[in-house]
């Protein structure tokens, strides 16, 4: 997985524009961001399908282009992979913007029941991001005895009643809005049977396209540092010290670890050794890779360049506060305390290393 560069997609200007149109809060900027979900989805691979490592390219050039279009592509593309992996590539095929909602939260309970009619979900969903501004999307519910499902709704039925988004107000990822959703009796179709969701190869490879827009992102808030040292090359302009040269150079290792991490992991599953256990592992072991790079090159950068830009660039602002809310999708201590785990439990003795 080379470096990303300015998006190279097969349709960059509809990309450009929803990436420019966000950054401006334009007022439909979601819509033509979900617009270029929808084509981008006919566009790029799913994991595991050989192409893996363009798929992530890609997803880390829409981060460093602007990390909000990443968060509206990267579940659509999910949820896409998700149904074909399934077995349901008929609804797939059918021209929607589609979200992932998979997250549970205390207090909040969504429940799937089969009567006559089939498959209903009741109950609420917490942390349904783009509830208003989706057509479709993958939710998971519980259907008892501590199970859980993964199913997709329609949700354009009147029984979908997303909640108030006023108490989602991160410093980063303003324009995702995200909250509550109610649902009251909405047809629903199985995504796999019970565990499936959690269980099938692509939940890890999917948590690892996760971490590639962490990676673009953090490209992205480098960059900053890089014009900065290019501009200092010119002959009117005053050279970089060696403090400067050395924050370049650790910022490159940091980034150079989280790519190669990357690549790794396209590699794996490509090759078919990233199912099960292994698939488990590798997910935890590269989001941890990615993440820890991320949060050293916003304080690297953060350092190197003092107050001056996260006071008077906002540009830069708005990619340092989206990156520190996105990149904690990863649990820091908890899934490295996770990974631990699942290596002395599949080691049977042997160092992992």
């Amino acid at each position: 997985m080379p470096p990303p560069h300015p998006c190279r997609d097969s349709r960059p200007g509809r990309v450009q524009e929803a990436a420019a149109a966000l950054r401006a809060a334009v007022p439909g900027a979601l819509g033509a961001a979900l617009a270029a979900a929808r084509e981008l989805g006919e566009d790029l691979p799913a994991p595991g399908t050989g192409r893996t490592g363009q798929l992530w390219l890609r997803l880390a050039e829409l981060a460093r282009l602007d990390l909000s279009l990443a968060r509206v592509v990267e579940p659509h593309l999910d949820a896409l992979a998700i149904l074909r992996q399934a077995g349901l590539d008929e609804l797939a095929d059918r021209p929607a913007a589609w979200g992932v909602w998979a997250a549970e939260a205390a207090g909040h309970e969504l429940v799937a029941r089969y009567g006559s009619g089939g498959w209903e979900l009741t109950g609420t969903k917490a942390w349904c991001s783009l509830a208003a501004h989706l057509d479709r999307a993958v939710v998971t519910a519980s259907t008892g005895g501590g199970r859980r499902r993964a199913f997709a709704v329609d949700l354009a039925h009147p029984g979908v009643v997303p909640g108030s988004t006023e108490d989602w107000r991160p410093a980063g990822l303003q324009d995702v809005p995200t909250g509550d959703v109610r649902c009251t009796a909405v047809p629903a179709v199985p995504v796999g049977p019970d565990g499936w969701y959690l269980e099938r190869p692509g939940f890890a490879w999917g948590g690892i396209g996760v971490a590639a827009c962490w990676y673009g992102g953090a490209a992205g808030v480098a960059d900053l540092l890089w014009e900065d040292a290019v501009r200092r090359r010119r002959p009117d302009g005053r050279p970089l010290d060696q403090l400067g040269h050395a924050a370049l150079g650790v910022v490159d290792t940091h980034l150079h670890a989280a790519r190669t991490a990357l690549r790794a992991a396209a590699e794996q599953v490509d090759a078919g050794r990233a199912g099960g256990d292994r698939g488990a592992v590798l997910a935890l072991r590269t989001r941890r890779v990615v993440a820890r790079a991320a949060e050293a090159v916003l304080g690297e950068v953060s350092a190197a360049t003092g107050p001056g830009p996260l006071t008077g660039a906002p540009e830069h602002v708005r990619r340092v506060s989206a990156l520190q809310v996105y990149v904690r999708q990863e649990h820091a201590q908890r899934d490295a305390a996770a990974l631990g785990r699942a290596l002395l439990d599949g080691a049977a003795g042997d160092r992992p290393w």
